[in-house]
């Protein structure tokens, strides 16, 4: 998936960024100092103290702050976590408590006791694909595509473009632990990606598309290292690049992101998420 995010012109951009990070007009104040009453000078620094406080108060908001501050169309509306589809609401709730979600449940109406879900997390570079795998994995409940790995709140497709608010694309997994085991999940998860690829997997690269294996409970994280010791073992001359680390509050993607290939894709044509399936998946067309 590529990024095709348009930037202001870089003089329009400092222009607009001026007198929101130093309290001056961006005209001739700079080259008339003397002109500058000096009580006019300390109010302007008083300003700009106190804008450096709130941005040090507030770090997780910076991003989108700026972006909303620029007002220059790039950036995507703040997303409505109330329209995608479970377990989305639920990830957006745990995320805004700065929270991680372990287990969840499996409603049956017709028995007496709901079935205790296992979640976990992957990066395997463009999230339709890898999605779309899992979607096909037995003993998967759900899936949702998403960002993670990173400190900025609210992040939406366009922000996380920029690889300035530390996320990665990834899939949250929800799955049946008496149908799917966490191994089975990392045996679909390291058949699709390249472990060695910094910052990248196929056509796609910036630290957006970053590969990782973060881990939700103890348990997976000792699954987890035992699992990429194997890994390690089939690449003598060079270490694998896939983070493994624990897992961060995850922000859901947009609506149209979620289940994209089995909708129809870029190509419009549906792809089968059938459980077992092993049809090639295509992510562009």
């Amino acid at each position: 998936m590529r990024c095709n995010v348009n930037f202001p012109k870089t003089t329009a951009l400092l222009a607009t960024l001026a007198p929101a990070t130093t309290g001056f007009s961006h005209q001739s104040t700079f080259f008339a100092p003397k002109i500058v009453a000096k009580r006019t000078l300390f109010a302007r620094s008083s300003c700009a103290i106190t804008r450096r406080r709130q941005r040090r108060q507030q770090p997780a908001m910076f991003f989108g702050n700026l972006f909303r501050d620029l007002n220059s169309g790039f950036v995507e509306p703040v997303i409505d976590y109330s329209t995608l589809q479970h377990p989305g609401l639920e990830l957006a709730k745990f995320a805004q408590e700065n929270k991680v979600i372990t287990t969840s449940k499996l409603q049956q109406p017709e028995e007496d006791e709901d079935i205790v879900l296992n979640v976990a997390t992957f990066a395997g570079g463009c999230f339709w694909g890898l999605e779309l795998a899992y979607q096909r994995c037995p003993g998967v409940t759900h899936t949702t595509v998403g960002y993670t790995q990173g400190r900025e709140e609210y992040p939406t497709y366009s922000q996380v473009c920029t690889e300035a608010t530390g996320h990665t694309e990834a899939v949250c997994v929800y799955y049946n632990p008496n149908e799917c085991s966490y191994d089975d999940l990392l045996d679909v998860f390291f058949s699709r990606v390249n472990p060695l690829t910094v910052n990248g997997q196929g056509n796609d690269y910036g630290k957006q598309y970053r590969t990782g294996v973060y881990y939700h409970t103890p348990e997976q994280e000792t699954i987890a290292r035992a699992r990429f010791e194997v890994e390690q073992q089939k690449y003598t001359k060079k270490p694998i690049a896939t983070e493994l680390r624990a897992s961060m509050p995850f922000w859901p993607a947009e609506r149209h992101h979620q289940k994209y290939l089995s909708k129809g894709g870029p190509g419009r044509v549906a792809q089968s998420a059938e459980k077992g399936c092993m049809d090639t998946i295509r992510c562009y067309g």
